[in-house]
């Protein structure tokens, strides 16, 4: 059954945590965002819109076709005046031609069908200025299935669970798909980068498996029941040796597509 990111009770899954270190690093290096206005497009509790204040844009304008979401959002961002959210969608957002210099749309494009996928890139296009910038960032089935490792302990989901990786790629985009769709919709200069960005630190081993078994609301592991998720997590124990007390690092590889409006 899929999330239903309307539920009241689901309010607060994308809320309580920072953007990452690496994910603020990249952003530095590779778009301007310093001054601009911006659009956070699916922007669920908001902590991509405070990371990109934090980065120097002017304004954000948060983008979420959940109600509850944005009541979240405007409890977590309620110290930055900077940051406003209306409802919308991707491929309908209610903001004005041309009315922002950037535009980020993170974990959002998994969510879409493919005439969603186009008429968002399209509706992206509307309304960034010229010379404006639109980020993506989403997984592709290559990031998904990337085997598992100390560094890598999504990839021991799969592993475990060969159904979820069925159910993965089967709602992502391969990186091929998305640039016609970003080219088709008239963006240029289309570049194409990896981001290992760090998810959460956990003090203890423990702490992680006690993270994965509750989780059953908030990720692709809402598939696994009560057992099978204390399955996955001695799994994950037995491939990477991890001992109860020793700290993780859970990262996550992603894809970032950065493209410009000329």
């Amino acid at each position: 059954m899929p999330m239903n990111f309307h539920d009241p009770e689901q309010r607060s899954m994308y809320t309580g945590r920072k953007a990452d270190i690496s994910w603020e690093q990249l952003m530095n290096e590779e778009v301007n965002v310093k001054g601009f206005q911006a659009a956070d497009i699916g922007c669920g509790g908001g902590i991509y819109s405070q990371a990109l204040v934090r980065l120097g844009a002017a304004s954000v304008i948060g983008i979420d076709f959940s109600m509850a979401m944005l009541e979240a959002a405007a409890v977590q961002c309620a110290a930055h005046p900077e940051i406003r959210f209306q409802l919308g969608k991707a491929w309908e957002t209610g903001l004005g031609d041309e009315s922002v210099e950037l535009i980020l749309e993170r974990a959002l494009i998994h969510h879409l069908s493919p005439e969603e996928l186009s008429d968002a890139f399209q509706e992206a296009y509307r309304i960034l200025k010229g010379d404006g910038t639109l980020v993506v960032q989403d997984r592709t089935p290559d990031d998904c299935l990337l085997e598992g490792s100390r560094d890598h302990l999504r990839g021991y989901w799969f592993e475990m669970f060969p159904r979820l990786s069925d159910r993965e790629v089967s709602r992502r985009y391969r990186s091929e798909q998305v640039g016609r769709a970003l080219a088709s919709a008239g963006f240029t200069e289309i570049r194409e980068l990896k981001l290992w960005e760090l998810r959460r630190a956990y003090l203890h081993f423990s702490d992680y498996c006690d993270d994965i078994r509750r989780r059953t609301g908030r990720s692709i592991l809402h598939e696994l029941t009560d057992e099978e998720l204390v399955t996955l997590t001695r799994y994950i124990q037995d491939m990477t040796g991890y001992q109860d007390g020793e700290p993780v690092e859970e990262r996550d590889l992603w894809t970032v597509w950065i493209a410009g409006k000329h």
